[in-house]
């Protein structure tokens, strides 16, 4: 009897340690997650068909109402299955099956403190979250002081990421931003720009493994934006919360909510390719919609002065050419920017608006976000900053038929900043208004979560073709970027597509367009947002050929399905996205010199296809093919050139 008793308590404690590290599959066995406790400290390790992708990563946080960074022991863990369906109606595809493979792990503390992290892996993904559950010291609220989180990459990784810019710094101190330049495969390691690590998403090239991608989702009021730090001397970027100085030093930088307490999701996409990076929907898998409305919130094509003819076009006259624009190109809306309440005014804008509604085009309107986070001059400010001022404003322009706005220059990723994009956005789902962010944070799971949030920047974004001409030079490489970083995890407001040969009003002024017709319509797919807004300006319908304005009459702005064909970032990109049963499959060069690439198209097999292909210099050239059996593809890009194949 002691003899089994005795093996009793050995069997136990080799339970206990065992318990000690435990893993979780995807549905199809190639991902794994294995999560561990080592003297006190919790991590995790993801494999990729038995390639390890992301080695030993610290897990952990540090709170008031515990310290779960240290001393840790794994309580208990608990497996299941997650099945959703689940319809997105502004994103690039519409129908998402969700299959997930869930460990939720308990940790206990020194103090008999108790947090758990919640993983979920896909057959694409893996995402983690940290629930702090109802404490026993008496207390309602809890906040995260800083999260432990980490990542650490093989060695010999390359990088694409953007690095986080000084708070107040930039035009008008309107920084961070997100709109910094993207490495271009720099090693792991390399110490950041500005020293301040780094923003989400961030694109990890593992060599002959494959990549992987990381990024940050489910943050509403709930949370701070977080980012990644500079690597340290063995490779591990740690979660980062806000810096001090953003948003004018107002509100900390902590994370503070209600008992139970949930964090954001940190989402990692991987594989042999790039095509789940393209095609994932880690960021809407995760979280759940917020805001309950029976209005509907239209998408679609936007023209917009601003861009190109900028501040001075802000007048009635202007801007009712624009609208003409508009009704030609079919566009569902007119974005009219800064300084119309100065230079147009309230009861004049009421006559626009009216006016646009007669032409069957529905009016944006830009506003400043201020507050006093930055000094941008621009007006209308101080409406959107407060509930009072921001419900009377948004009262009116429902009255007038108002049908969205731009709202921009916001002050970071604090906690404070999150709420004000939240309240925004639920006071305008009320009042039937959708919303695009600008000067803004990384959109982190919006696109579900709120009925009427269409896209952000989050980008260094077109205006830069006007601003700069090292821009403008760089941006065929820089485009092919954006399919497999920032544009991957949500809608972003690049504002694609021009046909001027210099982006000016004058046309022997400004600066010179690189890129060619055929690339620029290329864009209109490749670029995915909700509401794009085009670079176009009156002029280019006559001087351009009528089937390039025929395709951009037609071409959505929302998908069904978007699908990965070819691509490296900063040489060129493939992809295909579906509208109902047509497809639209867009290609761009991002190098100055010529390219063949032979891709294959089964979507096409037996389909009549009309193509738009570069031509002499910059033009562009129109042709249409009868897709057989046979459906591989010669894509013959110019330098910076592209192509679009599409279904009439």
């Amino acid at each position: 009897m002691r003899l089994f008793i005795i093996s009793l308590f050995f069997l136990s404690l080799t339970n206990s340690f065992q318990a000690q590290s435990v893993s979780v599959f995807s549905p199809d066995k190639n991902i794994k997650l294995e999560v561990s406790v080592s003297d006190g400290n919790a991590y995790y390790n993801l494999f990729y068909q038995k390639d390890e992708f992301l080695h030993q990563s610290p897990l952990g946080l540090v709170s008031s109402v515990g310290d779960f960074s240290k001393g840790l022991k794994l309580a208990g863990h608990k497996s299941a299955k997650i099945q959703e369906s689940y319809q997105l109606n502004r994103s690039k595809v519409s129908q998402v099956n969700y299959k997930a493979n869930e460990l939720k792990c308990v940790f206990t503390n020194v103090s008999n403190d108790t947090i758990n992290i919640i993983f979920r892996v896909t057959n694409t993904d893996a995402a983690f979250s940290y629930l702090i559950p109802k404490s026993k010291k008496n207390t309602t609220n809890c906040t995260v002081e800083k999260e432990i989180t980490g990542f650490k990459l093989p060695e010999g990784t390359t990088t694409f990421i953007t690095p986080q810019a000084p708070p107040s710094s930039g035009w008008e101190k309107t920084k961070p931003s997100y709109e910094e330049e993207y490495t271009r495969e720099e090693p792991v390691g390399t110490k950041s720009q500005y020293g301040l690590g780094y923003t989400f998403p961030a694109l990890f090239h593992l060599g002959d493994k494959g990549w992987l991608l990381l990024s940050e989702t489910g943050v509403s009021d709930n949370y701070a934006g977080t980012r990644l730090s500079d690597a340290s001397p063995d490779g591990i970027y740690t979660v980062t919360f806000p810096q001090e100085g953003e948003n004018n030093n107002q509100g900390p930088v902590t994370a503070t909510a209600v008992l139970p307490m949930q964090t954001s999701w940190k989402t990692i996409t991987l594989g042999r390719t790039l095509k789940p990076i393209v095609e994932s929907t880690a960021s809407t898998d995760v979280v759940k919609p917020l805001v309950k409305t029976s209005k509907i919130f239209d998408a679609g094509r936007a023209s917009w002065s601003w861009i190109v003819w900028q501040d001075e076009s802000c007048n009635y006259n202007d801007q009712k050419t624009f609208i003409d624009l508009a009704s030609d190109m079919k566009c569902e809306f007119i974005l009219i920017d800064a300084l119309w309440d100065t230079n147009i005014g309230k009861e004049k804008m009421t006559e626009l608006v009216n006016y646009a509604k007669s032409k069957n085009v529905g009016v944006l309107l830009w506003y400043n976000s201020n507050g006093n986070w930055n000094t941008a001059p621009q007006t209308p400010k101080n409406l959107m900053n407060t509930a009072e001022a921001r419900r009377k404003e948004m009262q009116w322009l429902q009255q007038i038929g108002v049908k969205g706005l731009k709202i921009d220059f916001f002050g970071g990723d604090k906690q404070v900043t999150m709420k004000l994009y939240h309240d925004i956005l639920t006071d305008a789902a009320e009042f039937g208004l959708n919303i695009n962010f600008h000067g803004t944070t990384l959109p982190r799971g919006w696109e579900r979560m709120y009925p009427n949030y269409m896209t952000s920047e989050a980008v260094l974004a077109s205006e830069n073709l006007v601003f700069q001409q090292a821009f403008s030079d760089r941006y065929p490489s820089t485009a092919t970027i954006y399919p497999f970083t920032r544009n991957a995890v949500s809608a972003m407001d690049f504002g694609p597509v021009f046909l001027n040969k210099r982006l000016h009003r004058n046309p022997n002024k400004g600066t010179i367009r690189k890129t060619t017709d055929a690339f620029e319509m290329a864009t209109a797919v490749v670029f995915f947002s909700a509401v794009q807004h085009w670079g176009l300006t009156p002029e280019n319908l006559k001087e351009k050929p009528a089937y390039l304005f025929d395709y951009l009459k037609s071409v959505p702005t929302v998908w069904d399905e978007t699908l990965f064909i070819d691509g490296y970032p900063g040489k060129y990109c493939v992809i295909a996205r579906r509208k109902n049963s047509k497809w639209y499959i867009a290609a761009i060069n991002g190098e100055n010199s010529t390219k063949k690439i032979t891709v294959n198209l089964p979507m096409l097999k037996g389909k009549n296809v009309s193509v738009i292909s570069d031509g002499v210099g910059q033009e562009s050239k129109f042709s249409t093919q009868k897709f057989g059996k046979e459906t591989k593809f010669n894509l013959e890009l110019s330098a910076n050139g592209g192509t679009v194949l599409f279904i009439p």
